[in-house]
C-alpha cells in the first residue's frame, strides 16, 4: 500500500500556533498547481509498482483550490498512476470555506473524507488562535458536510490557556452529538518563530499549561472510549471502518510521495524533502528540474523511527518484527531499556509485542526516546 500527499502551502491568515510552510497570499496559487502537476509527472516512477490505496490534500489550506484546480490535479495522477479500486482521498478544510456550495463541489469530485479543522467550538479558543473562522461557522460547516460525506475527521485542539474542563469537555461532546466517526486531537504547542512564542513571551497570553494539557488529554480518551472511539494512534480517534488509512500507512513505515514545497516522502530507505519556498519550487518545475534534499537512512535511524511511530499506535512494537528487520543487536538493546518501563507500568508486553499502557500513554514520546539507540 502506498499514497501521495499533496501540500497547499496557502491560507487566509497565519494562525498564532503554526510552525507549517504556508503563505498568506494567494498570488501564486495557479502557477503552484501547474508546478505540482509537474513534479506529479517527474516523480511517478518513485513509488512501488503497486495500486494508490490513499491521496492527502493537506496544508496549509486545501480547501482554498477551487474545482478546476482539483480536478486539474486529479487529472494528472489518474492519468499517470495505477488507483486502487476505492481509495481514501482525503481533503483538509477550514469550516470558513465550506458552504453549501462549496460541499457539493468537493462531492461532485474524487474527495471522500473530509478533515475539517475546527479546533473548537468556542470564539475565546478560536481568537486566541487566530483562526480564520468563527463558532457559528465550525458547526454550521459539519451540519452542511454531513449532509454529503459519511467519512469525515474532525481537528480539535486541548491545552489552550483558559480553556476549562467544562468547556473541553463541551468541545469533545458536540463532536459526539453531531455523530462524526473520527476525531483528530492534539495538545496545543508552542513552537520557535510564531507569534503565539513571542505573545508568551511578551505576556499578552498564559504560557501553555502541560498539566493541564495532561488533564484534557485524560478527559477526551475516557469521554470517547465510553463513546465508542478506537484510541488507535496517541492523536487520533475513530470509530472502526472510519480508521485514517492515510495516517495507518505513515505510522506503518508504508512508502509515501510528498509533493509540493515542503512535502516529505519516504520509501522504505530514505526521506525526501521539497524546497520549503513557493516561489523557489515553481521556478525550479518551469525548468522541470525536482529541488529535493535526501537523507539516507541508516540501520539505527529505521529502528528508531520505527520504536517512534508504533509506540504511538494501538500496533505497538512486535519484537519478533524487530529481530527480523533490524537484527538481535536491536532486540537485545530495546528488551534491557524496556524493562524498566516495564516494572513502572508504563508498557506491557501481550503476545510478543509491546505496548504503552494507558498510565503511559501522555508521556509516549518520552518513553519511545527513551528505547532509541543511540550510536
Amino acid at each position: 500500500m502506498s499514497g501521495i500527499y499533496i501540500h497547499i502551502p496557502f491560507c487566509k491568515q497565519a494562525c498564532h500556533y503554526c510552525d507549517f510552510h504556508f503563505s498568506t497570499s494567494l498570488k501564486k496559487k495557479s502557477e503552484l498547481v501547474t508546478a505540482l502537476q509537474k513534479e506529479l509527472l517527474l516523480r511517478k516512477n518513485e513509488l512501488p509498482k503497486e495500486p494508490l490505496q490513499t491521496i492527502y490534500f493537506g496544508g496549509g489550506t486545501p480547501s482554498l483550490l477551487n474545482s478546476d484546480e482539483l480536478k486539474a490535479i486529479f487529472e494528472t495522477i489518474y492519468s499517470n498512476y495505477v488507483i486502487s479500486e476505492n481509495p481514501e482521498i482525503t481533503l483538509e478544510a477550514n469550516p470558513d470555506d465550506l458552504s453549501k456550495e462549496k460541499i457539493n463541489e468537493l462531492a461532485n469530485s474524487k474527495i471522500n473524507r473530509l478533515s475539517i479543522g475546527v479546533q473548537s467550538f468556542f470564539e475565546d479558543d478560536l481568537k486566541l488562535m487566530n483562526r480564520a473562522h468563527n463558532a457559528e461557522e465550525a458547526l454550521q460547516s459539519i451540519q452542511l458536510a454531513k449532509a454529503k460525506f459519511d467519512n469525515i475527521s474532525v481537528d480539535l485542539i486541548y491545552g489552550i490557556p483558559g480553556m476549562s474542563m467544562q468547556r473541553w469537555q463541551r468541545n469533545i461532546e458536540i463532536v459526539l452529538d453531531l455523530d462524526i466517526p473520527h476525531i483528530s486531537s492534539y495538545a496545543l504547542t508552542v513552537e520557535e518563530r510564531t507569534a503565539l512564542k513571542k505573545f508568551i513571551e511578551k505576556g499578552l497570553i498564559k504560557p501553555v499549561d502541560d498539566a493541564l494539557a495532561a488533564e484534557h488529554f485524560e478527559i477526551l480518551r475516557s469521554t470517547l472510549k465510553k463513546a465508542g472511539f478506537q484510541h488507535y494512534e496517541f492523536s487520533n480517534y475513530g470509530k472502526l471502518g472510519y480508521f485514517s488509512e492515510n495516517n495507518t500507512a505513515y505510522w506503518l513505515g508504508k512508502p509515501y510521495l510528498g509533493i509540493g514545497p515542503s512535502a516529505h516522502s519516504y520509501d522504505g530507505n530514505c526521506r525526501k524533502w521539497n524546497i520549503a519556498n513557493n516561489t523557489l519550487y515553481i521556478k525550479a518545475l518551469e525548468k522541470e528540474e525536482l529541488s529535493i534534499e535526501i537523507e539516507k537512512l541508516n540501520t539505527t535511524d529505521r529502528y528508531n523511527e520505527y520504536i517512534m511511530t508504533r509506540l504511538r499506535t494501538h500496533f505497538g512494537v512486535d519484537l519478533q518484527e524487530v529481530q527480523s528487520k533490524f537484527g538481535n543487536k536491536y532486540l537485545d538493546y530495546l528488551q534491557e531499556e524496556s524493562a524498566v518501563l516495564l516494572q513502572k507500568k508504563l508498557m506491557r508486553i501481550t503476545n510478543n509485542t509491546l505496548h504503552i499502557t494507558e498510565k503511559g500513554t501522555f508521556l509516549s514520546d518520552g518513553i519511545a526516546a527513551d528505547l532509541f539507540y543511540i550510536d
